[in-house]
């Protein structure tokens, strides 16, 4: 049964790098608490057995189960008595699916698939690729060769592909019911167009024009989608940009609050503070000791 008040994840080993990029292997035998994240997740099991709720709907996990996870999903993991989980996890920002001139894969993935299920079982030839493909991307994980995020960009990009296809031939919903191919409604266009656009003189007023809603009816989705207000949501997702920035360039502070959609260096700096704790200057300062002093 799905917990009353799972767990918020926000942070993961790349999530202040410029590729928001982390994949893992992990074991699980008593299952994982129910939580929710601000970043995109895919998971694929190895071996062992267990099940997966996903926001309420309960499936089976085995050898061959890859998942789905768009943030702010409540999610839990059981492992069955008397057996391990051992799983791949991938986490991964949103930026890695927008780009400017190709197929908007990110809107293709959530745009018209809410009735669509959150996972699907591999069998045969398609588990076979899909066991190749992720040994591939956790040996150029693991590496550190030329042309390394690329790689896995591709590679996550391939996977994705293959699994929405492989949900979309089959046609089934978590129910057993013929799935739609017809939108459920704006939540997800809602939340790309801010990821898409948060940089900008983004307004509640200027969204709701944009999806012909009413303000009170934006900022409700906004609310109900990631257990933020408008604000809030906004604020996380400048911050973020802004704590990579400060980690991977040489660009100002004031540089870098315009950049993230501030275009006030002081108000930047407040909001920074009272999310981080510490002032932008201080961080980055933390940060560059923190890599120097790495083994």
């Amino acid at each position: 049964m799905m917990s009353q008040f799972p767990r918020y994840l926000k942070d993961y080993s790349t999530k202040d790098s410029p590729f928001q990029f982390e994949l893992l292997i992990n074991r699980l035998k008593k299952g994982y608490p129910s939580h929710r994240q601000d970043y995109l997740e895919f998971s694929y099991v190895k071996s062992g057995t267990g099940w997966e709720t996903i926001n309420g709907v309960k499936h089976r996990m085995e050898a061959g189960t890859f998942s789905f996870l768009l943030p702010y999903q409540i999610h839990e993991l059981f492992t069955d008595q008397g057996s391990e989980l051992i799983l791949y996890n991938c986490r991964f920002s949103m930026e890695l699916l927008m780009e400017s001139n190709q197929e908007d894969l990110m809107n293709g993935m959530v745009n018209g698939s809410e009735g669509m299920p959150s996972f699907v079982q591999f069998e045969g030839k398609e588990k076979t690729r899909t066991d190749n493909l992720l040994e591939e991307m956790m040996e150029e994980y693991s590496g550190s060769d030329l042309w390394r995020n690329s790689y896995l960009q591709v590679k996550l990009k391939e996977l994705l592909i293959r699994f929405d296809r492989y949900r979309r031939k089959n046609g089934i919903t978590p129910n057993g019911e013929p799935a739609s191919v017809k939108s459920a409604g704006a939540v997800w266009p809602i939340i790309h167009y801010i990821n898409s656009n948060y940089q900008e003189g983004l307004t509640l007023g200027g969204i709701a024009k944009q999806f012909s809603l009413s303000i009170s009816r934006v900022s409700e989705i906004i609310k109900q989608a990631t257990g933020q207000s408008y604000v809030h949501f906004l604020q996380d997702l400048r911050i973020r940009h802004a704590c990579s920035l400060l980690v991977s360039t040489e660009m100002s502070v004031s540089e870098i609050a315009l950049e993230v959609g501030y275009g006030s260096y002081n108000t930047f700096s407040r909001i920074f503070r009272d999310i981080k704790g510490i002032s932008p200057s201080e961080y980055r300062k933390m940060k560059t000791l923190k890599s120097e002093t790495a083994p």
